[in-house]
C-alpha cells in the first residue's frame, strides 16, 4: 500500500520568533511510518521532527526506497503539503497522527496607555475614555512590553477535511486525545470522533494513559485496548486486513 502519515505538531507564529503550540510530540505517526515501510509498503512521512527517524535507523535526508520525508512547521504549511499530496499522488492510506494545534493567532495586542485588565471584573478598563489594545506587527515584538495579549482563533480540524473537500476516498486513521475520562467514556468519544471525520480506524488514549496504552478501533466490530508498544504493528496489520478485504 501508499501510506501518507503525519507526525510531529503544529506552530502558530505570533510574530517570527514565537509561536503558539501544544506540548505533545506527536511521535507515533514517525513509529506507525516505520512500521509500514518495514513491511514492505511505500511511505510519504510529513512531520515537524524529521530527526526522530534517526531513532529509528533512518536516515531523513537519504531515506532510501519506498520512503520519502516531508517536512514543516506551522499549521498552515502542514495544511498546504496535505492538500497538494491528495491532490497529486494516490494513497491507500492516510493515517493523520500529527498533533495539530487547536488554536491559530488571530494577532497580538498591547494594552494603550491608560487601558488595564482588571482580573476581578474580567473585564478591560481605562483611566480616560475607552479601553484600547494596539495590534503588535513587528518581526520580533519588543520583549520590553509589560503584557502582551495574543488572540487565539479555532482552528479548523484538519482531519474533518480529508474526506471532504480535499476528496481522500482511501483507508483514512485518526488520532484522538482525550483527558479526565473513563475507558467507556473514551471509547464512546473515540467513536463518535471517528465518525464525525468519516475515518475507518482511530487511535484513541487519555493524557494520564498515553505512555502506556491505546484504544484501536473499530477492528472486528470493536475496540481493542493495546500497549503502546504494540500499537504501530496492531495498526498496520489492521490496516492490511481492511485493505485485503476492499480490494
Amino acid at each position: 500500500m501508499n501510506f501518507l502519515v503525519t507526525a510531529g505538531s503544529t506552530h502558530a507564529p505570533v510574530d517570527r520568533v514565537r509561536c503558539v503550540t501544544n506540548s505533545h510530540p506527536g511521535r507515533a505517526g514517525t513509529v506507525v511510518a516505520r512500521t509500514a515501510w518495514g513491511r514492505g509498503h511505500t511511505v510519504t512521512l510529513v512531520t515537524s521532527r524529521p530527526d526522530a527517524l534517526l531513532e529509528h535507523g533512518i536516515n531523513p535526508r537519504d531515506p532510501g526506497e519506498r520512503f520519502s520525508v516531508l517536512p514543516y512547521h506551522t499549521y498552515d504549511e502542514l495544511t498546504s503539503i496535505l492538500q497538494n499530496q491528495l491532490r497529486v499522488t494516490a494513497f491507500d492510506v492516510v493515517c493523520h497522527a500529527a498533533s495539530v494545534g487547536d488554536y491559530l493567532s488571530g494577532g497580538a495586542f498591547t494594552p494603550a496607555s491608560g487601558t488595564f485588565f482588571n482580573a476581578r471584573t474580567g473585564q478591560w478598563e481605562a483611566r480616560t475614555g475607552a479601553p484600547t489594545l494596539a495590534k503588535q506587527a513587528a518581526d520580533k515584538i519588543n520583549s520590553a512590553e509589560p503584557e502582551l495579549w495574543v488572540r487565539l482563533l479555532r482552528a479548523p480540524k484538519l482531519a474533518d477535511r480529508i474526506r471532504h473537500p480535499w476528496g481522500f476516498a482511501g483507508l483514512l486513521v485518526k488520532c484522538e486525545t482525550e483527558a479526565g475520562l473513563s475507558e467507556q467514556q473514551l471509547v464512546d468519544a473515540a467513536e463518535a470522533s471517528r465518525q464525525q471525520s468519516a475515518a475507518d480506524v482511530i487511535v484513541a488514549n487519555t493524557v494520564e494513559g498515553e505512555a502506556h496504552w491505546a484504544y484501536l478501533g473499530p477492528v472486528g466490530d470493536r475496540y481493542e485496548r493495546v500497549t503502546r508498544r504494540e500499537l504501530p504493528d496492531r495498526l498496520v496489520l489492521a490496516l492490511e486486513d481492511l485493505y485485503q478485504k476492499r480490494t
